[in-house]
């Protein structure tokens, strides 16, 4: 089959199966899988190479791993570090050893059945969030422990997928060499990459931003993860590894929403390949010939898994029925479980008779959680427990988080005092020069439009509290502004105009707070005028709130007609004429008084 003719089906497939099972409240992961296993070889069978497209498709694990790498910033991670690594290491290293027990019991090797049990371990990040979040559950208790546990074995598959090569028979390149020497390699290897990336990667991506050339700027992004990947795995070591060390050096550089943005669409499109190829690589006539040992271990996989977070929940304070609903929705195998059956193929540690039986079982435990989800909440519905809700148990209020886009003159002052408040927020611009130079002041800024609905994902405008327009192009903030309106419509929007009518155009898309550049200053410069030329400072103040509050009034009256020129002009004259009126009433008042 052409490579147009396989891209053709893979997309058909897709486009058919990921709406219907979204549709159906069962996520996109079961529809790719689903997807998978029928173009696969064991249904329609109009894909045969299973292999060569599952390696290829383990691209989107890599980009996977490099956005969580760029995520992980050092401070989120303090934060959460008891449960993370308290819960999650907890549920993870009792879950293996349970699990690698039971495999010991069936007959398996005792290296064999650790990594199988460590394998088994793991939960699917992707499937378990989507889940949640459709759920709305993510703020919940129950939801955050969750989370937490997933981020601590998305780190702990790290390590897993550098130390399952060291156990094989068949490792290669400094896995040849055993004990002190092969860690020592190792560790040589991940600082070098550590310190290149550290002074390579940003002046590289600095270089490459001044061009202005968007399409190039995606390409060096993609170039930093395929490269740092491919490098690692030269010698030896995974490429997830690679991507990981990648997306952690640049986790606290000012491109890091830029690349997230230009990554995303990429690691989508792999990571639904990559489940497809999974759903193909499934021996349904595996489980057809041994339907009663595949559901057997699939239903020991949940049991061992659900008793572990069950009880871990209960331990950390968890209701009854919160404690289930964490049991239930990461209590299936995980996408890193494929990764590192693979790898441990590769390595001989297992035939493939096991890594297809435990491949069937990891999927189809991914297939039974959704009805188990539904059954819960059934349940839960039916028997509701009757507690009263306790302050640390309500989700967390949003944090008065703000969005910066355009950090100029007028930026930088709106930054400088929400620091000083100790108000979170991300400033973006496009101008790789003024983010040096801002950056030399001690002042954070991150690269990238604002104007792309995907950098406004990447830095979490969904939970911003407030935008502030203050880009200097005009049409680059008209542009912007329609993003944020149309997209995030209920995030307010403070923005900065150039004259009256780049602020009629900013009323188009919603936008009601606006500050025209200039204004404020040239205000005040003709109080300070008319001081100058002997009248009282109250006269002047005076004099210059009336010209302020009737100029805002007639701001705003205006905008309907501020696409008809010759309205306009007209009311420009009849608004000056009220102006005069104004003061000579003010005037008159004053002679009246005195």
């Amino acid at each position: 089959m052409s490579f147009l003719l396989e891209a053709v089906v893979f997309l058909a497939a897709a486009v058919v199966t990921v709406p219907l099972f979204r549709r159906l409240g069962l996520g996109a992961v079961l529809g790719y899988l689903v997807a998978g296993v029928a173009i696969g070889p064991w249904a329609l069978g109009l894909v045969s190479d299973v292999d060569h497209i599952l390696h290829f498709a383990e691209f989107g694990v890599v980009l996977l791993l490099f956005v969580i790498g760029l995520e992980l910033q050092p401070n989120r991670l303090w934060t959460l570090r008891k449960t993370i690594f308290g819960l999650g290491g907890a549920q993870l290293f009792v879950s293996a050893a349970l699990l690698a027990v039971v495999g010991y019991g069936l007959g398996l090797g005792p290296t064999t059945a650790a990594v199988v049990g460590l394998a088994l371990s793991l939960s699917s990040t992707a499937f378990a969030l989507q889940m949640l979040a459709e759920r709305n559950q993510l703020t919940t208790r129950h939801g955050r422990s969750a989370f937490s546990i997933l981020l601590f074995q998305d780190l702990a598959a790290i390590p897993m997928l550098a130390i399952v090569p060291l156990l094989g028979p068949e490792a290669t390149g400094p896995m040849e060499s055993s004990g002190m020497v092969a860690g020592v390699q190792t560790v040589v290897i991940v600082l070098a990459v550590v310190i290149g990336g550290k002074f390579l990667l940003r002046p590289l991506l600095r270089m490459v931003a001044a061009t202005r050339t968007p399409e190039v700027f995606t390409a060096m992004a993609l170039l930093t993860v395929v490269g740092t990947a491919l490098l690692m795995e030269s010698v030896g070591l995974s490429m997830a590894l690679g991507a990981f060390l990648a997306g952690v050096l640049l986790a606290d550089s000012e491109y890091r929403h830029a690349l997230e943005a230009d990554i995303e669409p990429f690691k989508g499109m792999l990571l639904g390949l990559f489940f497809i190829a999974v759903g193909m690589s499934l021996n349904v006539g595996l489980v057809a010939r041994q339907p009663g040992m595949v559901f057997a271990l699939v239903a020991g996989l949940i049991a061992i898994k659900f008793v572990v977070l069950y009880g871990l929940g209960r331990l950390q304070g968890l209701k009854n029925a919160a404690a289930c609903s964490l049991a239930v929705a990461i209590s299936q195998g995980g996408e890193f479980a494929f990764v590192i059956f693979g790898v441990a193929l590769g390595s001989g540690l297992i035939g493939r008779d096991l890594a297809d039986l435990m491949i069937a079982v990891v999927t189809i435990s991914m297939v039974v959680t959704p009805l188990l989800t539904f059954v819960n909440d059934a349940i839960r519905r039916r028997f509701p427990e009757k507690t009263v809700a306790r302050d640390f148990e309500a989700p967390p209020e949003r944090d008065r988080h703000v969005i910066i886009a355009g950090f100029g003159r007028f930026g930088q002052i709106v930054g400088r005092v929400l620091r000083a408040k100790k108000i979170p927020f991300t400033a973006l611009e496009v101008s790789p020069e003024k983010i040096d130079f801002v950056r030399k002041y001690g002042n954070k800024v991150y690269y990238g439009d604002a104007s792309r609905l995907a950098l406004l994902h990447a830095a979490r405008a969904d939970q911003a509290s407030a935008f502030v327009l203050a880009i200097d192009d005009v049409e680059a903030s008209l542009r912007t502004a329609e993003t944020v309106h149309r997209h995030f419509p209920k995030l307010t929007i403070y923005a900065r105009a150039r004259d009256r009518k780049h602020a009629h155009q900013l009323m188009d898309f919603g936008v009601t707070v606006i500050r025209r550049e200039t204004f404020l200053s040239s205000l005040d410069l003709a109080g300070a005028l008319l001081t100058g030329l002997g009248l009282s400072a109250s006269e002047a103040e005076n004099a210059v709130e009336t010209f302020r509050q009737h100029d805002e009034t007639l701001l705003f009256a205006h905008y309907w007609h501020h696409n008809d020129e010759e309205k306009m002009q007209a009311l420009s004259k009849e608004g000056a004429q009220q102006l005069e009126e104004l003061f000579e009433q003010d005037a008159a008042k004053e002679a009246a008084a005195e």
